[in-house]
């Protein structure tokens, strides 16, 4: 696939995975998924397929707008320009990323209490493509790639506060129902990911000037044309004569 193509195989996939959360949020309001079921409890059994389940699940209409639009641009960013490892990365950040949030016990900074949460939403999964776009470019130092993470910057820059606890920016008069742990837990497994992955597929391209004292006439493009056109500058020339000190028996005699 070409660089200057449209690759309609990730807009489909962008497309799907906006398609099945809108899909899980409707079976959430017809009562499928009611409570805590399908959500991450941290550190409860019971809450292990949130894993799985929780990105399809949302909060409300405002929650699910808010991940729809970043789910569907970063898709659409991850296969366009990474088509050799999209799938690797999305299936496994997903997963890494759930499982992560799982393990982190849910303790209040601030009071130290241990709070039973659900955690629900498709956040973590956005901050997964956002921190891998990113910092892949920045990994492989590709102008191609790191286009890419600058366009992610300009657009979803301001992700990286979500990923410290909302009380340390404002004073709340309950405590915050978004979950930074999500935020983190993706933002660390994007950029593993991002370095693990560096060096697969397609890498910096590096032009032959490039190489340090390196030159073949065959290359030069510009000296084998003028070859073929001035071919009578290249005709044998008469030897000259081996230069002997008999030669030059007259001028040693005369002292020159």
């Amino acid at each position: 696939m070409s660089d200057k193509t449209l690759n309609f195989s990730a807009v489909l996939y962008a497309a799907l995975v906006v398609a099945a959360m809108w899909f899980g949020f409707l079976l959430q309001n017809l009562g499928w998924f009611s409570g805590c079921s399908g959500a991450i409890i941290p550190l409860s059994p019971y809450g292990l397929k949130g894993i799985f389940l929780s990105p399809f699940l949302h909060g409300g209409l405002e929650h699910i707008f808010g991940n729809s639009v970043p789910i569907f641009v970063l898709i659409f960013l991850l296969f366009q320009f990474y088509p050799f490892i999209a799938k690797k990365v999305f299936i496994v950040g997903w997963v890494l990323t759930g499982f992560l949030v799982w393990l982190l016990p849910p303790i209040d900074i601030f009071t130290g209490e241990y709070n039973q949460v659900c955690i629900i939403g498709a956040s973590g999964v956005v901050y997964v493509l956002a921190f891998f776009l990113f910092f892949s470019g920045v990994f492989r130092w590709n102008m191609k790639f790191l286009t890419v993470s600058m366009v992610v910057a300009l657009y979803y820059g301001s992700l990286i506060w979500g990923v410290l606890p909302e009380e340390l920016f404002s004073h709340l008069e309950e405590p915050s129902r978004i979950s930074w742990q999500s935020h983190l837990s993706g933002a660390v497994v994007g950029i593993i990911m991002a370095f693990v992955f560096r060096k697969n597929g397609e890498r910096k391209l590096k032009f032959i000037w490039e190489f340090p004292n390196y030159y073949s006439e065959k290359d030069d493009k510009l000296w084998q044309e003028y070859k073929e056109n001035h071919p009578d500058d290249f005709l044998e020339l008469p030897q000259k004569k081996k230069d002997t000190v008999w030669n030059h028996l007259d001028k040693i005699r005369r002292n020159e």
